[in-house]
């Protein structure tokens, strides 16, 4: 159990990386366009807000005594969320090319910090869908384990009864 601790500890840590990435690069893009129409922006608000529940709940669930795994669910709205606004920003800008094409990401411009934003985006999501998973496997396992022990202490009694 202290293994999967350990791997739910560097997924919260991925999560709240990544998530701040996904802020700042977001932030500074609504910052740059402030004069801009919020209609026109709504997909950057969308992700600026995302982002920020991503960073609050994974300082939250950060902290040492929150590692029971009931909180899965909304691991996995996270992920949708974020996915969400992955797919939202992909369909955006069509003038930097192909949102696949990663050459020359750490250039600086408008294009390179829109595609770092993207990748951020997508990798914080699969770490929200990894802890989501984890989760739900311990949460499973957990149950059946006690299932199981429930039986055998069934069994237990009512041998010790007829004996």
């Amino acid at each position: 159990m202290l293994l999967i601790d350990i791997f739910s500890l560097c997924l919260r840590i991925g999560e709240l990386a990544f998530s701040a990435v996904v802020a700042g690069l977001t932030g500074q893009y609504l910052h740059e366009h402030k004069g801009a129409s919020a209609w026109d922006e709504k997909r950057f608000i969308y992700t600026e807000v995302i982002a920020a529940i991503a960073i609050l709940y994974a300082l939250l669930f950060l902290l040492p005594f929150m590692s029971t795994f009931w909180h899965w669910p909304m691991d996995f709205l996270l992920f949708a969320g974020l996915l969400i606004a992955f797919a939202l920003l992909a369909h955006y800008d069509n003038s930097c090319g192909s949102i696949w094409n990663w050459n020359g990401i750490a250039g600086g411009n408008y294009c390179d910090k829109f595609r770092a934003d993207l990748a951020f985006l997508f990798l914080a999501s699969i770490f929200f869908l990894v802890s989501a998973l984890l989760g739900l496997w311990v949460i499973h396992r957990h149950t059946r384990t006690t299932r199981v022990e429930k039986t055998r202490t069934t069994r237990r009694r009512w041998y010790n009864s007829r004996y």
